[in-house]
């Protein structure tokens, strides 16, 4: 039988004697909750934990792109798409989408990630030398005038290459290699991190009935598959970032089950990236119909998310989502 070890996550400073630090971050933990697919999970002493596992769980995270992983970084969603969900055609023009990069960075975000090709739901594949076209000018026009870690949000090697070229510090996979076989070597040449991210079936499909056995178990197993692909392809485990998609082939109470037990994915060994940001579910949840409607929705999944030590936030709202963690790390005595 397979055991799966999610840390109980607690904050503030009245810690218990064998508490252990949670990824090396702001959390700790001295519980443990076992799970598999056949037991009830039951909650366990963290001091009973296999040494490998311990290990994973409270080894400090190395710093991305420059970015400290010790403290929650936030990623700024910038779509040079038409059609993206919630900014669709906002700014797909080469000064708006500076502009609002730039505007981001002022605002927190510690990371600004471009993206050419919506990945909504029943979203159909951009074109390779459009995607380049959206996405690469946007990178090089960042670059020239910020230093700030600029991420490009692609599936496709080419798309990649032409961002790596531009100046971009980080790739964001929402396929997690299965797209492009040629991205994990690219990646791997440049030495750069990867975001693996968790997805069933493609944007145009993967919202039609999506099932699982056990969505938080199986979308665990699949990132510790492409976790272990990508090291095999030199990659180093250290640079791997992982993601579990949410709302990527996921029904409402698919998006709980993985988010009320986020901290499971700190057995990894990676840090965790979480991108919630006013998707469907927390409009069907709240009630707000209208995507932007939704920043009060996604802050509340952004500060549960920190609650359990995640460290990257995507966010469309970067201002308020700045001032929501700081101000929830300043209540924590971070």
């Amino acid at each position: 039988m397979t055991y799966y070890y999610r840390p109980v996550p607690q904050t503030g400073p009245a810690r218990s004697a064998d508490s252990m630090p949670l990824a090396g971050g702001w959390c700790w933990f001295d519980k443990v909750e076992v799970l598999s697919r056949t037991a009830v999970p039951r909650i366990m002493p963290a001091a009973q934990l296999p040494d490998d596992v311990r290990t994973a769980l409270t080894s400090p995270r190395k710093a991305l792109a420059g970015l400290d992983m010790s403290r929650p970084q936030i990623m700024g969603i910038l779509n040079t798409t038409p059609d993206s969900f919630s900014d669709g055609g906002q700014f797909a023009a080469r000064d708006a989408a500076v502009v609002r990069g730039l505007e981001m960075e002022q605002d927190g975000a510690t990371i600004i990630d471009v993206g050419g090709e919506s990945t909504r739901p029943g979203a159909a594949t951009v074109a390779i030398d459009v995607e380049i076209e959206r996405t690469a000018p946007i990178v090089a026009a960042l670059r020239a005038c910020s230093d700030v870690a600029i991420s490009i949000d692609t599936r496709k090697a080419a798309v990649a290459q032409a961002a790596i070229g531009a100046g971009a510090t980080l790739i964001n996979d929402v396929a997690a290699l299965t797209f492009d076989s040629a991205l994990v070597g690219i990646t791997a040449h440049a030495g750069l991190p990867i975001c693996l991210m968790h997805a069933q079936g493609d944007p145009e499909t993967m919202q039609q009935a999506p099932q699982y056995d056990d969505v938080l178990l199986d979308v665990y197993d699949f990132l510790a598959a492409r976790v272990d692909l990508a090291v095999a392809a030199g990659i180093e485990r250290d640079k791997i970032i992982v993601d579990p998609g949410i709302g990527f082939g996921k029904t409402l109470d698919h998006n709980l089950a993985l988010l009320r037990r986020l901290s499971l994915f700190h057995g990894l060994g990676c840090p965790i990236l979480l991108g919630a940001s006013r998707k469907r579910f927390i409009g069907t949840i709240t009630g707000a119909a209208v995507a932007q409607d939704r920043t009060a929705g996604s802050l509340s999944v952004t500060l549960a998310a920190l609650s359990q030590g995640v460290q990257i936030h995507r966010v469309h709202d970067t201002k308020q989502t700045s001032q929501a963690c700081a101000m929830t790390m300043a209540l924590m005595g971070v």
